[in-house]
């Protein structure tokens, strides 16, 4: 699962009081804090299932019939508990061959607990027929922040009643949504084969885990697609798709099927967007010496989607973010490393799977550390190193330092899915990386892999595979990275003035955390002296560690933690000279990221030196800095921003320089504007779009006109402030409709306001309640648990249009609100 991307964006700037906030709960209700969240306990096993399910579209609800083939853990039973959600049960029987025995049951909406025929043993198979209807509009779950709502089964547009959006059905199944519509044991440590038929419009395409298996042409103008699962998987990673999509084949990897389900107009991008999936397959098959398990590796993108992506087997789905054109690819994929997550989920995950939500690690940690490993692979280690450290960042600032990575006590399952379980476990196995080796590391989890594959797995089972691998005790490790919680927050100092010791220099590295426990880790410090480094591998393991290095020649700087892997906050005393000389002789992305940051703060001109890093994302990084800096006007800056604006090759930088050129709103540069408009990089050319509005407001109005017809991001937020504020009552449709096409996010709740601002100067009252309509609707697209952070924007935003436009529209929006 990669968590809803648009959601953490209202995440990131509440941190603080969804912490004070959580904090507050626990006052009011911490019984939670008694329950021990262990292991679902095995008494019957799945083995096979078998679905044969039709849909109505009217009602939004499916008729299934199910074979559920099941055995006894080990002891010997008469009952069966099952999960089934919501639905309305025609028919419960056991198989005796092709007959049907009807059994006693009872249902409590949530589970059925059912009496079997007679006690069976643990090595004996017993099959149950349900006849049902999933009704999962009656489904009432909150969800959680990376999954926002758990019905299991959805049907987007059933009726065709929105114009310009597809009639679509998929499935969420994680955590135990699958349940809504099949008959399971909705565990993660549970493990099944599968077939499921599904009887459609014969218009529209399907998609599910494993291969499909036959096509059957029925006389009502339907089809019945079967396919076919015949490796074991959890219940909930089924998946089924529905809808008119058109199938964009790849190259197929060692002859399985890689393929992509897209909307019609999307195909022509499919292979631009997924297209790395065969070599992104090859590579972690490589890496991890286990190569790609399953049958088939297809991708498909669902409307609406609740999450960000998830790794059904064989059969990924991503939220429509992931629909990307040429112009927009230009800047880099965006969806590139969501592709990698959720690919490496088929190993980690969907192959060996967390046995509980509590060990939910070896399956998000994973994920998240793969996105790492490509970038690295495909991008180079800077490139790598700057995603790190963002993950890094999102763990720090998320306030969760008395979260355990594996936590047998949570207020819900759905808890889990947070920065802990994600970031902080990435950067966790980024450390245990550089402990152990790249052989080791990556030996110890083929071990893992092979040991446990087509099984369940837990935190433990990754240590043992890597002790039997590496031939080290790792307890200390596991106990303090996955059975404790926080991270170091380290003071480091340094003198080279010792005391009757001559040539020598003194660090100190304090542990400065609340929480007073000491961490141990290895690190290795560079001491750089003559521009080149010693290296000295080092433990800390206390409080407050002193080392001491022989200096003999004058210390250009002293660089701890010299890979720049530990998981911590630092306070780092160095000087601008050593930091000057970090940036210029340190190796890696953080040496130079800590010296830029450093000097941008210090107000030195050594940060302009930023501006030729040979990584783009430091070039752009310095850009930013210098253009809040009093160096924004010296001519030499200018002038190597200029440059920029003119060759660099890399998007994103260009933009920025001409972003910081546009701010002089100096003429000089309208050539370099007029130039970028037209760019293929929508963030170029809203960049120059922008530069150009600031040194000609009155053609403003003119120029957005002209680029609205092809404008995404930067550009369409460039067009659509010339818009909003320019505007005329005939341009309603189209500034309505550009801020209906936002994507659901944090550019759409700054266009909140702005699009208010316009609907106060229409006269047209009918338009005026259609974009309060418009405002309201998205309002109510946001999940309840953000509401807080952004209910008082939308709420001083439409007021604003109330008190512009008299008291039948505040009535108007008063009535919306509710």
């Amino acid at each position: 699962m990669k968590k809803l991307i648009w959601l953490m964006a209202f995440l990131i700037p509440a941190m603080a009081f969804a912490q004070a906030d959580a904090e507050e709960q626990e006052k009011v209700d911490t019984s939670w804090k008694k329950v021990y969240r262990g292991t679902y306990a095995r008494i019957n096993d799945l083995v096979h299932t078998k679905l044969d399910v039709k849909f109505d579209y009217n009602k939004s609800q499916m008729m299934g019939k199910e074979w559920l083939t099941l055995t006894p853990h080990f002891y010997s039973t008469d009952s069966v508990l099952l999960d089934a959600k919501g639905m309305d049960f025609k028919e419960v029987a056991i198989m005796n061959g092709v007959t049907r025995k009807k059994l006693n049951y009872k249902y409590d909406g949530n589970q059925i607990n059912i009496k079997l025929d007679r006690l069976y043993s643990g090595n004996e198979k017993y099959t149950l027929y349900f006849d049902y209807i999933s009704k999962p509009e009656e489904i009432k779950s909150a969800g959680s922040a990376a999954i926002t709502d758990a019905k299991g089964l959805y049907f987007i547009n059933p009726k065709g009643e929105v114009p310009n959006k597809p009639t679509q059905i998929w499935t969420q199944g994680e955590t135990e949504a699958n349940s809504v519509w099949m008959v399971t044991i909705d565990k993660p440590n549970q493990k099944t084969t599968e077939e499921i038929s599904m009887t459609v419009p014969s218009k529209y395409v399907t998609l599910s885990n494993g291969i499909k298996t036959s096509e059957k042409k029925n006389t009502d103008g339907t089809r019945t697609d079967t396919w076919k699962m015949d490796l074991p998987h959890a219940p909930y990673l089924f998946f089924m798709g529905v809808g008119d999509f058109t199938v964009t084949k790849d190259t197929p990897y060692k002859g399985k099927e890689v393929s992509y389900f897209t909307e019609p107009d999307q195909a022509k991008y499919a292979k631009a967007v997924f297209g790395e999936t065969p070599a992104m397959i090859k590579f972690f098959s490589e890496k991890l010496g286990v190569d790609f398990p399953w049958q088939k590796y297809s991708q498909i993108v669902g409307r609406d989607y609740v999450s960000g992506a998830m790794e059904n087997t064989t059969a990924t789905l991503h939220q429509e973010s992931a629909y990307q054109n040429f112009r927009q690819l230009t800047d880099g994929n965006r969806w590139e490393e969501t592709i990698a997550h959720e690919l490496f989920h088929q190993w980690f995950g969907d192959l060996v799977t967390a046995e509980s939500w509590s060990n939910l690690t070896v399956n998000e940690s994973f994920a998240n550390y793969s996105e790492y490993l490509w970038d690295e692979f495909r991008h180079g280690k800077d490139f790598a190193d700057e995603h790190n450290y963002d993950d890094m960042q999102g763990y720090l600032g998320s306030g969760s330092e008395n979260k355990n990575l594996v936590r047998f006590h949570y207020s819900d399952k759905e808890d889990m899915f947070d920065a802990v379980s994600y970031n902080k476990g990435g950067r966790i196995l980024h450390m245990l990386r550089n402990y152990v080796g790249d052989d080791a590391f990556f030996a110890s989890l083929k071990n893992y892999l092979t040991t446990n594959k087509f099984k369940a797995g837990e935190a433990q089972q990754l240590r043992l595979a890597f002790e039997e691998t590496t031939g080290k005790d790792l307890n200390w490790f596991w106990n303090q990275w996955y059975y404790g919680s926080g991270h170091p927050e380290l003071k480091i100092s340094y003198n080279s003035s010792i005391t009757g010791i001559p040539g020598t220099t003194e660090v100190v590295v304090s542990q400065t955390q609340a929480s007073g426990k000491a961490f141990m880790a290895p690190i290795a410090i560079d001491v750089y002296t003559a521009g080149k480094p010693t290296r000295y591998n080092v433990w800390l393991e206390n409080l407050s560690d002193t080392f001491y290095f022989a200096t003999p020649q004058a210390v250009d700087f002293i660089n701890v933690d010299a890979d720049k892997i530990l998981l911590a906050k630092k306070t780092d005393n160095k000087t601008e000279e050593q930091y000057a000389a970090q940036y210029r002789l340190g190796k890696n992305y953080l040496d130079r990221l800590e010296a830029l940051n450093f000097l941008a703060a210090k107000k030195s001109p050594e940060l302009a030196k930023g501006l030729n890093d040979k990584f783009a994302g430091l070039r752009r990084l310095t850009v930013n800095k210098l253009s809040t800096s009093p160096y924004k006007a010296d001519k030499v800056v200018l002038e190597e921003v200029e440059r920029l604006a003119k060759t660099d090759r890399d998007k994103k930088v260009k933009a920025a320089a001409i972003a910081f050129l546009a701010k002089t709103k100096n003429s000089n540069y309208k050539s370099i504007f007029e130039a970028a408009v037209g760019d293929s990089s929508y963030t170029v050319a809203g960049a120059a779009l922008t530069g150009l509005i600031a040194i000609d407001e009155d053609n403003a109005y003119t120029l957005a006109k002209k680029y609205s017809s092809d404008a995404k991001g930067p550009l369409a937020e460039a067009v659509s402030d010339v818009m909003y504020k320019k505007g005329n009552e005939a341009d309603f449709d189209f500034i309505a409709s550009t801020f209906d096409a936002l994507p659901l996010g944090q550019e759409k709740v700054t266009a909140v306001p702005k699009f208010a601002g316009y609907l106060k100067n229409l006269t047209n009252l009918d338009n005026v309640k259609k974009g309060i309509d418009k405002i309201t609707f998205f309002r109510n697209q946001i999940p309840q648990e953000f509401m807080q952070y952004v209910d008082g924007l939308f709420k001083s935003a439409l007021n604003s249009i109330g008190t512009a436009k008299g008291a039948a529209i505040q009535a108007y929006i008063d009535e919306r609100m509710k």
